[in-house]
This record gives C-alpha cells, structure tokens and sequence, in this order.
C-alpha cells in the first residue's frame, strides 16, 4: 500500500464517437468521467461524475450507432463541443490520473485532437490504459475487452447496458480499484508520489 501527502486525483473516462477516425471527421457524441481521490492507492472515494451528450453536427456511422445505440434524432438539442469542452478541460486539468479502457489506442487521442480541433489548451495529466496493463487478466497474455477485465475481476458486465460512456466507465473503474487494491496495477504516478520512509543513521 501506498501513502501520499496529499490526495491523488483519479479520474475514469469513457467517449463514444460517431465512427472510428477523428482525421476524417468523426466527433464524440456522449462522454463521462468519474472523479475518485486516494490517499495510499487502495482506497478510492468517488468526489464526482460528470456525463453529458453532445450534437456532432454531422451524420453517425451505421456501425459506431449499432454498437452505441444512439442515434443522430437522440442528439437533437444537445450542446456541441465547443460548449461541453470547457468544463472537461477543467476537469482533467484537476486531474492526476486518467484512466480509460483502451485509452491510449483510441479515447485519450481522440479527446486531445478535439481540443486541439477548437484552440484549446491540452490539460496536463498522466494517463493509465486498463486494456494495456491488463495482460494477466486473460490467457496468453491477450489484451482484455472490458467485459473479460470484469470476468477477471468479478464484476458484472451487462451486455444491454455495455458501450454507454457512464456504464463503461464505472465497470472499468471498479476493476481499476481492485487491481490497484491486489497489486496488479501500479500507476506510475503512485510510485513518484509515494511517501518513503528513509532511516537516519544514528
């Protein structure tokens, strides 16, 4: 276990997107963080959670729509990105942590090229890929789907209610907490936060 002099802010994130390549114009249509804060990397107390849904303005991908469920008439009269990108960038800039599953392969990137897209400012955090470090929790070494990290760690995985952001999200962030808790996953930012205890010499 862990012990930090401050609290370390962890923040788990989901995106949904309107197709796979934000180059060729794909926007993200829903997205969700929940907010956690620890003090030694094994306890979690969620301080937050923000979800909201966004119109892209532009048409959605028969195959990213059959996986999500949301269509472009569910988007009607929702905010667009340049108003909902804000408040996110003020919450990942409280952040410490970032967490998402598949995260460095798809939402961190596709997040990032969006600010960019509007001229804002990259928040600055360390991010963490639970599809990437979970190796162990399947055979051979495959990198998990969300639903085989929560087979791994005993936590349900709804398939009706699977690939909304905030369900995802939370599933994700349970197993996070348990890996964490176990000793399986070992977020860098904890070992430089880590309060050593040094021995004088006498």
């Amino acid at each position: 276990m862990y012990h930090f002099d401050k609290p370390i802010i962890v923040t788990g994130c989901d995106i949904e997107t309107t197709g796979l390549s934000q180059e060729k114009g794909h926007r993200i249509i829903e997205i969700s963080l929940m907010v956690y804060k620890t003090m030694n990397g094994a306890d979690f107390t969620k301080i937050g959670e923000w979800t909201r849904r966004i119109n892209p303005l532009r048409s959605i991908d028969p195959g990213a729509q059959n996986v999500h469920k949301i269509s472009i008439a569910d988007l009607h009269g929702e905010p667009e990105w340049e108003d909902v990108a804000p408040h996110l960038i003020k919450l990942l800039n409280a952040s410490d942590l970032l967490v998402g599953h598949n995260g460095n392969g798809f939402d961190f990137p596709f997040i990032a090229l969006e600010i960019m897209r509007i001229g804002m400012d990259l928040p600055n955090f360390e991010v963490f890929d639970t599809m990437l470090e979970g190796r162990d929790s399947t055979g051979m070494g495959k990198v998990p789907s969300l639903q085989e990290l929560c087979f791994a760690y005993d936590e349900e995985y709804d398939t009706s209610s699977a690939h909304a952001a905030d369900y995802d999200t939370e599933q994700m962030m349970k197993c996070f907490f348990k890996a964490c808790k176990w000793g399986q996953f070992r977020p860098e930012i904890f070992e430089k936060r880590h309060l050593q205890k040094t021995e004088v010499a006498a």
